[in-house]
Protein backbone atom coordinates (compact mmCIF):
# COMPACT_ATOMS: atom_id res chain seq x y z
CA UNK A 1 0.00 0.00 0.00
CA UNK A 2 1.00 3.63 -0.44
CA UNK A 3 0.40 6.06 2.41
CA UNK A 4 0.49 9.75 1.57
CA UNK A 5 1.61 12.13 4.30
CA UNK A 6 0.52 15.77 4.07
CA UNK A 7 3.01 18.00 5.87
CA UNK A 8 6.78 17.96 6.08
CA UNK A 9 7.09 19.10 9.68
CA UNK A 10 8.27 17.09 12.66
CA UNK A 11 5.18 14.90 12.84
CA UNK A 12 5.05 14.19 9.12
CA UNK A 13 8.75 13.43 8.71
CA UNK A 14 8.99 11.28 11.84
CA UNK A 15 5.93 9.30 10.74
CA UNK A 16 7.45 8.82 7.29
CA UNK A 17 10.61 7.44 8.89
CA UNK A 18 8.70 4.99 11.07
CA UNK A 19 6.45 3.69 8.29
CA UNK A 20 9.31 3.44 5.81
CA UNK A 21 11.30 1.39 8.32
CA UNK A 22 8.55 -1.24 8.52
CA UNK A 23 8.38 -1.57 4.74
CA UNK A 24 5.42 0.69 3.94
CA UNK A 25 5.64 2.86 0.84
CA UNK A 26 5.16 6.50 1.80
CA UNK A 27 5.19 9.87 0.03
CA UNK A 28 5.41 13.25 1.74
CA UNK A 29 3.67 16.35 0.34
CA UNK A 30 4.85 19.70 1.74
CA UNK A 31 3.08 23.00 1.00
CA UNK A 32 6.21 25.17 1.27
CA UNK A 33 8.71 25.54 -1.60
CA UNK A 34 11.39 23.72 0.41
CA UNK A 35 11.85 21.60 3.52
CA UNK A 36 13.18 24.60 5.42
CA UNK A 37 11.26 25.11 8.67
CA UNK A 38 10.56 28.53 10.08
CA UNK A 39 11.20 28.54 13.80
CA UNK A 40 13.72 28.72 16.56
CA UNK A 41 14.57 26.43 19.44
CA UNK A 42 12.42 23.65 20.82
CA UNK A 43 12.52 21.21 23.70
CA UNK A 44 12.36 17.44 23.46
CA UNK A 45 11.50 15.89 26.80
CA UNK A 46 12.02 12.32 27.92
CA UNK A 47 8.83 11.05 26.27
CA UNK A 48 9.95 12.36 22.86
CA UNK A 49 13.43 10.90 23.27
CA UNK A 50 11.82 7.52 24.04
CA UNK A 51 9.82 7.80 20.84
CA UNK A 52 12.93 8.59 18.81
CA UNK A 53 14.74 5.68 20.46
CA UNK A 54 11.87 3.38 19.56
CA UNK A 55 12.32 4.44 15.92
CA UNK A 56 16.09 3.97 16.19
CA UNK A 57 17.00 7.58 15.33
CA UNK A 58 17.62 9.18 18.73
CA UNK A 59 21.42 9.27 18.78
CA UNK A 60 21.84 11.27 15.59
CA UNK A 61 19.37 13.85 16.88
CA UNK A 62 20.83 14.03 20.39
CA UNK A 63 24.23 14.78 18.86
CA UNK A 64 22.80 17.98 17.31
CA UNK A 65 21.26 19.37 20.48
CA UNK A 66 22.11 20.12 24.06
CA UNK A 67 21.12 18.61 27.39
CA UNK A 68 20.56 21.10 30.21
CA UNK A 69 20.91 20.61 33.96
CA UNK A 70 17.64 22.17 35.03
CA UNK A 71 14.72 24.50 34.48
CA UNK A 72 14.26 27.63 36.61
CA UNK A 73 11.35 30.06 36.95
CA UNK A 74 12.09 33.57 38.26
CA UNK A 75 10.01 36.65 39.00
CA UNK A 76 10.76 39.93 37.22
CA UNK A 77 13.34 40.90 39.87
CA UNK A 78 15.28 37.66 39.39
CA UNK A 79 14.05 35.90 42.54
CA UNK A 80 13.65 32.14 42.16
CA UNK A 81 10.05 30.88 42.08
CA UNK A 82 10.58 27.24 41.20
CA UNK A 83 13.38 24.93 40.12
CA UNK A 84 13.48 21.50 38.49
CA UNK A 85 16.64 19.39 38.51
CA UNK A 86 16.78 17.82 35.06
CA UNK A 87 19.62 15.51 36.04
CA UNK A 88 17.38 13.85 38.61
CA UNK A 89 14.53 13.71 36.11
CA UNK A 90 16.81 12.15 33.49
CA UNK A 91 17.93 9.48 35.94
CA UNK A 92 14.32 8.59 36.68
CA UNK A 93 12.55 8.96 33.33
CA UNK A 94 15.24 9.14 30.65
CA UNK A 95 16.90 12.11 28.98
CA UNK A 96 15.08 15.28 30.07
CA UNK A 97 15.40 18.97 29.13
CA UNK A 98 17.03 18.39 25.77
CA UNK A 99 16.96 21.41 23.45
CA UNK A 100 17.65 21.67 19.74
CA UNK A 101 17.23 24.17 16.93
CA UNK A 102 14.18 23.27 14.86
CA UNK A 103 16.21 23.42 11.65
CA UNK A 104 18.77 20.97 13.05
CA UNK A 105 16.02 18.54 13.97
CA UNK A 106 14.55 18.75 10.47
CA UNK A 107 17.95 18.13 8.91
CA UNK A 108 18.45 15.05 11.07
CA UNK A 109 15.02 13.67 10.14
CA UNK A 110 15.52 14.28 6.42
CA UNK A 111 18.75 12.28 6.50
CA UNK A 112 16.64 9.17 7.16
CA UNK A 113 14.35 9.79 4.17
CA UNK A 114 16.73 9.71 1.21
CA UNK A 115 14.70 6.84 -0.36
CA UNK A 116 11.28 8.44 0.23
CA UNK A 117 9.59 10.71 -2.35
CA UNK A 118 9.45 14.21 -0.89
CA UNK A 119 7.34 16.73 -2.81
CA UNK A 120 7.37 20.50 -2.25
CA UNK A 121 4.96 23.23 -3.39
CA UNK A 122 2.12 20.76 -2.83
CA UNK A 123 -0.48 22.53 -0.71
CA UNK A 124 -3.54 20.30 -0.38
CA UNK A 125 -6.85 22.15 -0.76
CA UNK A 126 -9.18 19.18 -0.35
CA UNK A 127 -9.34 15.40 -0.50
CA UNK A 128 -11.87 12.94 -1.88
CA UNK A 129 -12.35 9.47 -0.44
CA UNK A 130 -13.48 6.68 -2.77
CA UNK A 131 -13.22 2.92 -3.27
CA UNK A 132 -9.80 3.15 -4.91
CA UNK A 133 -8.26 5.28 -2.17
CA UNK A 134 -7.91 8.99 -1.44
CA UNK A 135 -7.40 11.67 -4.10
CA UNK A 136 -5.48 14.80 -3.12
CA UNK A 137 -6.22 18.08 -4.87
CA UNK A 138 -3.31 20.51 -4.80
CA UNK A 139 -3.23 24.29 -5.12
CA UNK A 140 -1.18 24.02 -8.32
CA UNK A 141 -4.09 22.21 -10.02
CA UNK A 142 -2.55 18.74 -9.92
CA UNK A 143 -3.95 15.66 -8.19
CA UNK A 144 -2.48 12.52 -6.65
CA UNK A 145 -4.13 9.30 -5.53
CA UNK A 146 -2.88 7.30 -2.56
CA UNK A 147 -4.31 4.28 -0.78
CA UNK A 148 -4.41 5.96 2.63
CA UNK A 149 -3.63 9.41 3.98
CA UNK A 150 -1.94 10.76 7.11
CA UNK A 151 -2.78 14.43 7.67
CA UNK A 152 0.08 16.19 9.48
CA UNK A 153 -0.09 19.68 7.99
CA UNK A 154 -0.46 21.62 11.20
CA UNK A 155 -2.99 23.56 13.19
CA UNK A 156 -4.43 25.28 10.09
CA UNK A 157 -4.99 21.99 8.25
CA UNK A 158 -7.56 22.46 5.51
CA UNK A 159 -8.19 18.73 5.40
CA UNK A 160 -9.13 18.69 9.09
CA UNK A 161 -11.47 21.61 8.52
CA UNK A 162 -12.97 19.73 5.59
CA UNK A 163 -13.58 16.71 7.84
CA UNK A 164 -14.50 18.72 10.95
CA UNK A 165 -15.76 22.15 9.82
CA UNK A 166 -16.26 23.41 13.38
CA UNK A 167 -12.68 22.67 14.43
CA UNK A 168 -10.71 25.91 14.17
CA UNK A 169 -7.62 27.29 15.95
CA UNK A 170 -8.27 28.90 19.34
CA UNK A 171 -6.35 32.06 20.28
CA UNK A 172 -4.44 31.68 23.55
CA UNK A 173 -4.77 35.33 24.61
CA UNK A 174 -1.10 36.25 24.25
CA UNK A 175 1.36 36.86 21.47
CA UNK A 176 4.99 35.80 21.11
CA UNK A 177 8.36 36.96 19.80
CA UNK A 178 11.27 34.54 19.31
CA UNK A 179 14.86 34.63 18.15
CA UNK A 180 18.02 32.53 17.93
CA UNK A 181 21.05 34.76 18.47
CA UNK A 182 24.78 34.57 18.99
CA UNK A 183 25.56 34.19 22.67
CA UNK A 184 26.53 37.66 23.94
CA UNK A 185 28.78 36.13 26.61
CA UNK A 186 26.29 34.47 28.95
CA UNK A 187 27.04 31.24 30.79
CA UNK A 188 24.21 28.91 31.76
CA UNK A 189 23.54 25.20 31.90
CA UNK A 190 19.82 25.46 32.47
CA UNK A 191 16.72 26.80 30.76
CA UNK A 192 14.79 29.58 32.48
CA UNK A 193 11.60 31.60 32.30
CA UNK A 194 10.76 34.87 34.00
CA UNK A 195 7.12 35.41 34.94
CA UNK A 196 6.19 39.01 35.68
CA UNK A 197 3.24 41.41 35.42
CA UNK A 198 4.32 42.67 31.99
CA UNK A 199 4.63 39.22 30.44
CA UNK A 200 6.96 36.26 30.24
CA UNK A 201 10.50 35.90 28.90
CA UNK A 202 12.36 32.61 28.54
CA UNK A 203 15.78 31.68 27.24
CA UNK A 204 17.98 28.64 26.83
CA UNK A 205 21.48 27.96 25.45
CA UNK A 206 21.80 25.97 22.23
CA UNK A 207 24.72 24.33 20.48
CA UNK A 208 27.28 26.35 18.48
CA UNK A 209 27.31 29.25 20.98
CA UNK A 210 23.68 30.18 20.23
CA UNK A 211 20.86 31.25 22.52
CA UNK A 212 17.15 30.83 21.92
CA UNK A 213 14.81 33.29 23.64
CA UNK A 214 11.10 34.06 23.56
CA UNK A 215 8.84 36.76 25.01
CA UNK A 216 5.05 36.57 25.51
CA UNK A 217 2.70 39.51 26.15
CA UNK A 218 -1.04 39.43 26.75
CA UNK A 219 -3.05 41.16 24.04
CA UNK A 220 -5.88 40.90 21.54
CA UNK A 221 -5.54 38.64 18.52
CA UNK A 222 -3.68 40.10 15.54
CA UNK A 223 -3.11 43.40 17.37
CA UNK A 224 -1.48 45.97 15.02
CA UNK A 225 0.54 47.38 17.94
CA UNK A 226 1.99 43.96 18.73
CA UNK A 227 2.63 43.24 15.07
CA UNK A 228 4.56 46.50 14.76
CA UNK A 229 6.62 46.01 17.92
CA UNK A 230 10.34 45.68 17.18
CA UNK A 231 13.25 44.76 19.40
CA UNK A 232 13.48 48.29 20.81
CA UNK A 233 9.83 48.10 21.74
CA UNK A 234 10.43 44.82 23.56
CA UNK A 235 13.40 46.33 25.42
CA UNK A 236 11.21 49.19 26.59
CA UNK A 237 8.32 46.91 27.54
CA UNK A 238 10.52 44.64 29.67
CA UNK A 239 12.91 47.36 30.87
CA UNK A 240 12.37 46.51 34.55
CA UNK A 241 13.08 42.79 34.15
CA UNK A 242 16.26 41.34 35.61
CA UNK A 243 19.51 40.54 33.81
CA UNK A 244 20.33 38.95 31.44
CA UNK A 245 17.03 39.75 29.72
CA UNK A 246 18.11 43.28 28.62
CA UNK A 247 21.32 41.81 27.17
CA UNK A 248 19.38 39.24 25.15
CA UNK A 249 17.29 41.96 23.52
CA UNK A 250 20.34 44.16 22.95
CA UNK A 251 22.15 41.30 21.18
CA UNK A 252 19.23 40.56 18.83
CA UNK A 253 19.34 41.81 15.25
CA UNK A 254 16.04 42.97 13.71
CA UNK A 255 16.14 40.23 11.06
CA UNK A 256 16.47 37.55 13.76
CA UNK A 257 13.14 38.44 15.35
CA UNK A 258 10.06 36.28 14.68
CA UNK A 259 6.54 37.23 15.80
CA UNK A 260 3.24 35.38 15.89
CA UNK A 261 0.10 35.00 17.97
CA UNK A 262 -0.20 31.72 19.87
CA UNK A 263 -3.03 29.27 19.27
CA UNK A 264 -4.08 25.77 20.18
CA UNK A 265 -6.82 23.45 18.99
CA UNK A 266 -9.80 22.74 21.23
CA UNK A 267 -9.72 18.95 21.77
CA UNK A 268 -11.55 17.01 19.07
CA UNK A 269 -13.14 13.59 19.50
CA UNK A 270 -12.04 11.93 16.26
CA UNK A 271 -8.61 11.44 14.72
CA UNK A 272 -9.44 8.42 12.51
CA UNK A 273 -11.70 8.66 9.46
CA UNK A 274 -12.12 6.10 6.65
CA UNK A 275 -8.69 5.85 4.98
CA UNK A 276 -7.56 9.10 6.66
CA UNK A 277 -5.83 9.80 9.98
CA UNK A 278 -5.12 13.17 11.64
CA UNK A 279 -1.78 13.41 13.41
CA UNK A 280 0.40 15.98 15.19
CA UNK A 281 -0.78 19.60 15.26
CA UNK A 282 -3.47 18.82 12.70
CA UNK A 283 -5.07 16.61 15.38
CA UNK A 284 -4.10 18.14 18.72
CA UNK A 285 -2.18 21.40 18.46
CA UNK A 286 -1.18 22.71 21.87
CA UNK A 287 0.30 25.92 23.21
CA UNK A 288 4.07 25.67 23.87
CA UNK A 289 3.81 26.12 27.63
CA UNK A 290 4.66 22.49 28.44
CA UNK A 291 7.16 22.12 25.60
CA UNK A 292 5.10 19.17 24.33
CA UNK A 293 4.05 20.13 20.79
CA UNK A 294 6.90 18.37 18.98
CA UNK A 295 7.00 15.69 21.67
CA UNK A 296 3.39 14.64 21.08
CA UNK A 297 3.94 14.57 17.30
CA UNK A 298 6.90 12.22 17.81
CA UNK A 299 4.79 10.05 20.11
CA UNK A 300 2.13 9.92 17.37
CA UNK A 301 4.68 8.67 14.85
CA UNK A 302 5.93 5.94 17.16
CA UNK A 303 2.40 4.80 18.09
CA UNK A 304 1.15 4.70 14.48
CA UNK A 305 4.24 2.75 13.42
CA UNK A 306 3.64 0.33 16.27
CA UNK A 307 0.00 -0.19 15.31
CA UNK A 308 0.67 -0.67 11.60
CA UNK A 309 3.34 -3.26 12.36
CA UNK A 310 0.66 -5.45 13.95
CA UNK A 311 -1.42 -6.21 10.85
CA UNK A 312 -0.86 -3.56 8.11
CA UNK A 313 -4.58 -2.79 8.19
CA UNK A 314 -4.59 1.01 8.01
CA UNK A 315 -8.13 1.64 9.19
CA UNK A 316 -7.90 -0.82 12.08
CA UNK A 317 -4.52 0.64 13.06
CA UNK A 318 -5.93 4.17 12.87
CA UNK A 319 -8.78 3.23 15.21
CA UNK A 320 -6.32 1.74 17.71
CA UNK A 321 -4.11 4.83 17.35
CA UNK A 322 -7.08 7.05 18.16
CA UNK A 323 -7.94 5.02 21.23
CA UNK A 324 -4.36 5.28 22.52
CA UNK A 325 -3.88 8.96 21.74
CA UNK A 326 -7.14 10.81 22.42
CA UNK A 327 -7.10 11.05 26.21
CA UNK A 328 -3.37 11.72 26.44
CA UNK A 329 -3.28 14.53 23.86
CA UNK A 330 -6.45 16.08 25.31
CA UNK A 331 -4.80 16.16 28.74
CA UNK A 332 -1.63 17.77 27.38
CA UNK A 333 -3.61 20.42 25.48
CA UNK A 334 -5.73 21.30 28.50
CA UNK A 335 -2.82 21.32 30.96
CA UNK A 336 -0.77 23.53 28.65
CA UNK A 337 -3.66 25.98 28.33
CA UNK A 338 -4.00 26.19 32.12
CA UNK A 339 -0.24 26.59 32.58
CA UNK A 340 -0.21 29.43 30.06
CA UNK A 341 -2.97 31.22 31.95
CA UNK A 342 -1.02 30.87 35.19
CA UNK A 343 2.25 32.04 33.64
CA UNK A 344 0.63 35.04 31.93
CA UNK A 345 -1.11 36.41 35.04
CA UNK A 346 -1.00 40.20 35.32
CA UNK A 347 -3.04 40.81 38.48
CA UNK A 348 -0.55 41.66 41.30
CA UNK A 349 -2.51 39.78 43.98
CA UNK A 350 -2.86 36.65 41.87
CA UNK A 351 0.83 36.83 40.93
CA UNK A 352 1.82 37.00 44.59
CA UNK A 353 -0.38 33.99 45.42
CA UNK A 354 0.92 32.04 42.40
CA UNK A 355 4.58 32.66 43.27
CA UNK A 356 4.03 31.67 46.89
CA UNK A 357 2.28 28.46 45.81
CA UNK A 358 5.03 27.52 43.36
CA UNK A 359 7.78 28.18 45.90
CA UNK A 360 6.05 25.80 48.31
CA UNK A 361 4.82 23.23 45.80
CA UNK A 362 5.13 19.72 47.29
CA UNK A 363 7.61 17.56 45.42
CA UNK A 364 5.03 14.79 45.04
CA UNK A 365 2.79 17.05 42.92
CA UNK A 366 5.62 17.92 40.55
CA UNK A 367 6.60 14.24 40.37
CA UNK A 368 3.01 13.25 39.56
CA UNK A 369 2.87 15.73 36.70
CA UNK A 370 6.18 14.54 35.24
CA UNK A 371 5.20 10.91 35.64
CA UNK A 372 2.04 11.55 33.61
CA UNK A 373 3.92 13.40 30.87
CA UNK A 374 6.92 11.10 30.58
CA UNK A 375 5.24 7.68 30.94
CA UNK A 376 4.22 6.64 27.44
CA UNK A 377 2.44 3.43 26.37
CA UNK A 378 4.99 2.43 23.75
Amino acid sequence: MTIGIIGGGIGGLTTAIGLHQVGIQVEVFEAAPAFAPVGAGLALAANAIKGLQRLGIAQGIIARGQCLDGFHIFDEKGRLINRTDSRAMSAKYGLDNFVIHRASLHEALLEHLTDVPLHVNKRVLKVENHAQGVTLFFQDGSTRQVDFLVVADGINSQVRQQLLPSSKPRYAGYTCWRAVIENPGLTAHYASETWGPDGRVGWTPLQDNKIYWFACINGPQNDPAMRAMNIEGLRAHFQYYHAPIPYLFAATKPEELLWHDLFDLAPISTFAFPNILLLGDAAHATTPNMGQGACQAIEDAAVLTDELQKDLDFNAAAQRFEKRRLDRTHWVTNQSKVLGSVAQMSNPFLIKARNFALRHLPTRINDWQLEKVYSVDF
